[in-house]
């Protein structure tokens, strides 16, 4: 996959960069995706999505490394905000097993987690289906992936 990091500016009223994700937000409290912003997406998107990804779960099978916590597209263009426990856009599959957002759970005594919340902007409207995975979402957009920028939150449990 091509890294198209952009000047697209993503921003969390729920918490600051690089901060502690709200209990609310995490799977051992609600279980509710957090608020998400952006701006200045790049010219020419026409729809966006929304990864979420903990690179430090200890987790490798082959191809694939960390813990996926949300898959969401079919966003459109003109969607600069995401509300907590959003129902906007197409839900893909997470690696708890289930559809939708999964909140940050590291295991216990793990230490502090970083969780990327990822908005990709695409160059097309794609109308893909439920329950794709990160890894089969990423397969079939990457060529149409104009740019992408991040918020980093951080989680631990005891």
């Amino acid at each position: 996959m091509a890294f198209a990091l952009s000047d697209m500016q993503v921003t969390s009223p729920a918490f600051e960069s690089r901060g502690p994700i709200p209990k609310r937000n995490a799977a051992d409290g609600d279980d509710r995706s957090p608020e998400l912003a952006w701006s200045a997406p790049p010219d020419g998107t026409k729809s966006l999505a929304v990864i979420c990804h903990d690179p430090d779960a200890p987790l490798v099978t082959p191809g694939t490394y960390g813990f996926v916590h949300w898959v969401l597209y079919n966003l459109p263009a003109s969607t600069t905000h995401l509300a907590e426990a959003t129902q906007e856009g197409t839900v893909g599959g997470n690696d708890f097993g289930n559809m939708g957002y999964g909140g940050p759970m590291p295991p216990e005594g793990h230490g502090v987690h970083h969780y990327f919340f990822w908005v990709i902007a695409l160059d097309r409207e794609l109308d893909l289906e439920p329950g794709l995975t990160m890894w089969q979402f990423l397969e079939r957009v990457e060529p149409h992936i104009l740019g992408m920028n991040r918020i980093v939150g951080t989680y631990e449990r005891g």
